[in-house]
């Protein structure tokens, strides 16, 4: 059984953002939890489909972000997930803010690692 490398990275991604959305709800301020899953969420939801529309219209297409053409592609693109673990420690650090932001960049990455496996799938 084999793996596709892009699905690994945004199942990975995934994780992190997991981590990230745990973090920021214990240590952030308090009562926030439902509000990270939701920014999550939607970012996500909205990101994949208009982020391929808006490559249609500009002439361009997705592409997987792992693939054979560059060699260091893979090692590049477990940037994302551990970028996105790293930025756990930042609630951990600075205790009591509101991490929103964070959680919609680490989001929009996410979405990106899942557009990439969408397109490594159709490819």
């Amino acid at each position: 059984m084999r793996f596709e490398p892009n699905a690994l990275l945004a199942v990975t991604t995934g994780c992190a953002l997991g981590v990230l959305i745990g973090s920021a709800a214990i240590f952030g301020e308090a009562g926030q939890l439902l509000k990270y899953v939701l920014i999550a969420v939607v970012v996500t939801a909205l990101y994949v489909p208009l982020n391929s529309w808006m490559k249609k219209r500009a002439g361009q297409e997705v592409r997987p972000l792992i693939h054979l053409e560059s060699q260091v592609s893979a090692m590049w693109s477990n940037m994302f997930p551990a970028v996105i673990a790293l930025a756990a420690f930042i609630p951990v650090i600075w205790m009591g803010h509101d991490y929103g932001l964070l959680i919609v960049i680490a989001s929009v990455w996410f979405a990106g690692t899942v557009a990439s496996a969408i397109a490594a799938r159709k490819a």
